[in-house]
């Protein structure tokens, strides 16, 4: 087993979340219809007759809703693996504590339907009495019901026995492999529905279409250690939620980047080749920047190195070119506005960046350095109280 895989797995824990809901139906019989002379059924290698309700189904919302909640959770923070959610070790408590109450929850409405059940099965009877008989003749006993509704859930560690053949460490790598490109799945379901329910054809938005923004953030800021590109695209997303104002609706500008950073996220591959393509740019160190400033030309001794030479600097120059080109003979409007949303602001991050880094080394130049364009911006910022 190699070294990636089992960081992966002592890093996460399995939760296998079993809830059973009884299913209120029975299958259908051709002794159950009434035809009419002449009338002939298709054979049933043709076709099913289907299955029949035995009571209400709307009885039963309450443990759909239940189990779908324990996915949520555990979605929230994890993702899919292995017919469970492989959930970071760190969020097992949390995770535990919730499950247990949903576990409580179900209990108390499996004794409330229980205990209602022959008055449902009374009424679904009543409200369809020309079908009573084939009702009656198929309801399941309060007994056999319960034990057809239960919830549990279990969490435990993956590990790989000593002795296992090759193949099947080899079928276990494989699964393993493909956890981030799962999590990067579950990211773009969530982002679709963020545009699709909040964002598209709004010029402005409450606060609550924050909230699936935070998520999707702490997802893949819990989940990193599954992919080396997941850092830079929570750097950001930090980035974006620093900027948002403390009070009022959200529109203008920064609305747009939150529909620009939506929509990155709703495209998987997209979401992958920006943070490779962000790691591939990072700024110099502070002792590249002291090197360079050392060796830099005397003259004109007032004006920064980074401030001069940056925007027209190859190194920069089509910083991103290339880095979200699909193969495709077509790429959508949509996604390259807002990939030129994002690139146009990381540029000015990264020119804002190397100014304060030459600001501080050159504390000791009798004269200051010059301002770039995007100091005035951060100060502004520099006093905001943020909202989160």
């Amino acid at each position: 087993m190699s070294h990636e895989t089992q960081v992966i797995l002592d890093r996460v824990v399995l939760v296998k979340v079993e809830a059973n809901i009884y299913g209120a139906r029975k299958k259908l019989k051709k002794e159950d219809l009434v035809l009419a002379d002449g009338s002939k059924l298709p054979p049933e290698d043709l076709a099913s007759l289907g299955s029949k309700r035995l009571l209400d189904p709307d009885q039963l919302t309450v443990f759909n809703r239940l189990k779908k909640e324990a996915e949520r959770i555990c979605l929230r923070v994890g993702t899919r693996f292995l017919g469970g959610f492989a959930v970071p070790v760190e969020s097992a408590a949390s995770i535990t504590a919730e499950l247990e109450r949903i576990a409580l929850d179900f209990a108390a409405a499996k004794t409330e339907f229980i205990a209602g059940y022959d008055a449902a099965v009374t009424d679904w009877v009543v409200r369809h009495p020309e079908f009573a008989g084939i009702i009656e003749q198929a309801v399941d006993s309060v007994e056999f019901v319960s034990t057809r509704l239960s919830f549990d859930f279990l969490i435990m560690s993956v590990g790989l026995p000593d002795s296992l053949p090759p193949a099947d460490v080899a079928r276990l790598e494989s699964k393993i492999g493909s956890l981030s490109e799962q999590m990067f799945y579950e990211i773009s379901v969530e982002a679709n529905q963020l545009i699709e329910q909040s964002l598209l054809g709004k010029e402005q938005v409450t606060r609550n279409a924050l909230r699936p923004i935070r998520r999707m953030r702490d997802k893949l800021d819990g989940l990193g250690f599954l992919d080396h590109r997941v850092a830079p695209v929570v750097s950001t997303i930090d980035d974006l939620l620093v900027r948002i104002p403390n009070k009022g609706a959200i529109e203008g500008s920064i609305l747009q980047e939150i529909l620009a950073t939506a929509m990155l996220l709703s495209n998987p591959d997209k979401t992958r080749r920006h943070g490779e393509g962000l790691l591939a740019v990072q700024p110099p160190v502070a002792d590249d920047v002291e090197e360079i400033i050392e060796h830099a030309e005397p003259e004109p001794p007032a004006t920064p190195i980074f401030a001069e030479t940056v925007p027209n600097s190859p190194d920069f120059t089509g910083l991103f070119d290339g880095i979200f080109d699909d193969n495709l003979d077509a790429e959508s409007e949509e996604d390259d506005w807002a990939l030129e949303v994002l690139m146009d602001k990381n540029q000015t991050k990264l020119v804002a960046d190397s100014d304060a880094d030459e600001s501080n080394s050159s504390e000791h130049s009798a004269e200051p350095a010059t301002v770039t364009a995007g100091d005035d911006e951060e100060a502004d910022e520099s006093d905001q109280d943020y909202w989160f």
